[in-house]
């Protein structure tokens, strides 16, 4: 029999209890955030949860660590601690169980309709890569800046490749997004463009938390990495193309990439995903041993963008990718990324890096959609090349379940000029 919710959730809803995603929010009577999870079209409120005593496993009982304004602690407890935390709060929701569906007192408290509340970063972000991880992405990339006799360059076969990112412009959805400034490629004999960026594009990615770490000089085992990873995210990681083409030689991306990077508020669990693991793509030629997995596994999430122009009430579909289109999985990933001994740390954040499908209404940026504004986009009776001032973009991300989804809310961020 299927789980169900003594709380009624529309059948169309992201968040049934077979999903419970996590999130950091406040209300109008709090000044510091609290940790939740979703659940139909309420937040429940995990520090209410906690004081009164539900959580009673092992690992849980007498912990603060849902009285916190960040994940990070929770997130540094591991699987063993999430796994009892699951299964404690798919029980408290659930229509069978009397602990929490009878006492009005707590459900009062305890469940906060999503309409009242403002959603916040749910965990200190200590650092962020972004990852090269979509085959079809790199072949596009590759096929308008270098040509398409070699697009992909041989090294991108033999592991994922990535930079670091810039932590402190992760932003969470419903953020606007400034147009940054920067050098663009001179014409001519010109001294170099300056101001701002008029190539400014999205990028389809999903973004993954980090749950316990590990010490500096030490790895992670492939086939251990998922232990390590709490939870995934929607992502958008804005690009400046034209910022970006002419300051990446030498040394990769930079000013053209740190300007803003959006997620949503929602992280859906490996534990919810996991009834929608399927077999990645055959990698050929064979990993290197230390990122040959035992069993190598995406998740089977389908990705949608919408944009919705300046002006307009209405917004477009551009792209249906999904993540099982990942060439790198998440847990190489995150193998790859401590192989040098690097420490990674509760909260870090991992980009997947633009996620494209092989047709062409699934290429997940707008480099790819226009070919480099060689192509104008139509949007409802407009077009776009890339991304003006008032424009906003939504993501989505769903699973689809036996009666159920596993979504992941929206991530959206619109455009807006550069500050003076």
């Amino acid at each position: 029999m299927a789980l169900k919710s003594f709380i009624h959730v529309h059948p169309d809803s992201h968040f049934p209890i077979q999903n419970l995603p996590y999130g950091a929010f406040k209300t109008h009577s709090t000044t510091l955030p609290r940790l939740g999870v979703a659940i139909g079209d309420y937040v429940l409120d995990l520090s209410e949860i906690a004081k009164s005593c539900l959580f009673n496993s092992p690992l849980l009982a007498g912990s603060d660590c849902f009285l916190q304004p960040t994940l990070n602690k929770f997130l540094a407890m591991g699987r063993p601690a999430w796994k009892e935390a699951r299964d404690t709060l798919q029980k408290l929701l659930s229509s069978t169980e009397p602990a929490l569906r009878d006492n009005m007192e707590l459900r009062q408290k305890a469940l906060v309709p999503m309409s009242e509340v403002e959603m916040v970063l749910p965990m200190e972000i200590g650092d962020y890569t972004d990852f090269f991880s979509s085959m079809h992405h790199a072949k596009n990339c590759g096929t308008i800046f270098v040509g398409p006799k070699n697009p992909i360059a041989p090294n991108w076969f033999r592991l994922p490749i990535a930079y670091h990112g810039r932590a402190s412009s992760v932003v969470i959805s419903g953020t606007d997004i400034i147009r940054p400034r920067g050098q663009g490629h001179p014409t001519g004999n010109s001294t170099p463009y300056f101001g701002p960026s008029l190539k400014l594009d999205f990028e389809l990615e999903m973004g993954t938390v980090v749950g316990p770490g590990n010490e500096l000089g030490k790895t992670i085992d492939v086939n251990e990495a998922a232990d390590h990873i709490f939870g995934v995210v929607l992502m958008n990681d804005w690009s400046a193309r034209d910022i970006q083409a002419w300051e990446y030689v030498p040394l990769g991306p930079f000013l053209g990439k740190s300007f803003g990077t959006t997620i949503s508020p929602w992280i859906v669990t490996l534990d919810a995903l996991q009834p929608f693991a399927c077999d990645a793509p055959k990698q050929d030629p064979p990993p290197l041993p230390y990122l040959a997995e035992k069993t190598s596994k995406n998740y089977d999430i389908a990705l949608e963008v919408q944009i919705k122009p300046s002006g307009q009430k209405d917004s477009s579909v551009v792209t249906r990718s999904n993540l099982k289109n990942l060439y790198w999985t998440l847990t190489q990933q995150l193998a790859h990324h401590t192989i040098n001994g690097c420490n990674l740390r509760p909260g870090d954040l991992l980009g997947t890096g633009t996620i494209s499908g092989p047709e062409p209404d699934s290429l997940g940026c707008l480099l790819e959609l226009t070919w480099n504004g060689q192509k104008a986009l139509s949007l409802n009776g407009t077009t776009r090349k890339f991304l003006e001032d008032g424009d906003e973009v939504i993501f989505t991300g769903c699973c689809k379940g036996d009666g159920y989804n596993v979504g992941f809310g929206t991530c959206t961020g619109k455009v807006v000029p550069p500050r003076d």
